[in-house]
C-alpha cells in the first residue's frame, strides 16, 4: 500500500540560523524556526487537552533545539534547551507548520503584543 503523504527525506538543523530544514520526496523543502517549533508544540503541555485550551508561550526567540529522536516511522520528538521535550511531530504536522510558518509566527506576534509579552 502506498503512503500518498509527503515523505520526510532529509531533516537539518542549522543552530546558527535557529531553524529546521526539512526535505520532503515531492521535492518541497520547507524551513521553520526554532522558535515556531516550540510555541507550536504539539504536547498538551502547550496545546492544553480540549478546545480553547492552547498556551501562550513567550521568551522563545532564541530556543535551541537540542536533540530529536524518532518517534516509530511518523514522527520525531525534539528537545529545547528550555527543557521542553514532550512535543511529538508527526511528518504531516511539520508539513503543516512549514508551510503555514510566515502566517503563524504573524499570528503568534499579535497575540504576545496583545498579552503585553515579548518573543
Amino acid at each position: 500500500m502506498a503512503n500518498s503523504a509527503p515523505w520526510p527525506e532529509k531533516l537539518t538543523f542549522r543552530a546558527g540560523a535557529r531553524a529546521l530544514d526539512i526535505r520532503f520526496d515531492d521535492g518541497v523543502t520547507l524551513t521553520i524556526p526554532f522558535e515556531l517549533l516550540r510555541v507550536e508544540s504539539p504536547s498538551a503541555e502547550v496545546q492544553g487537552h480540549g478546545a480553547h485550551q492552547k498556551k501562550l508561550v513567550a521568551g522563545k526567540a532564541r530556543v535551541q533545539v537540542t536533540g530529536a529522536e524518532p518517534v516509530g516511522r511518523y514522527a520525531v520528538r525534539l528537545t529545547f534547551d528550555d527543557g521542553h521535550s514532550s512535543g511529538i511531530y508527526s511528518w504531516r504536522y511539520l508539513r503543516e507548520l512549514g508551510e503555514s510558518a510566515a502566517a503563524r509566527l504573524d499570528d503568534y506576534a499579535r497575540r504576545l503584543k496583545a498579552a503585553g509579552l515579548t518573543r
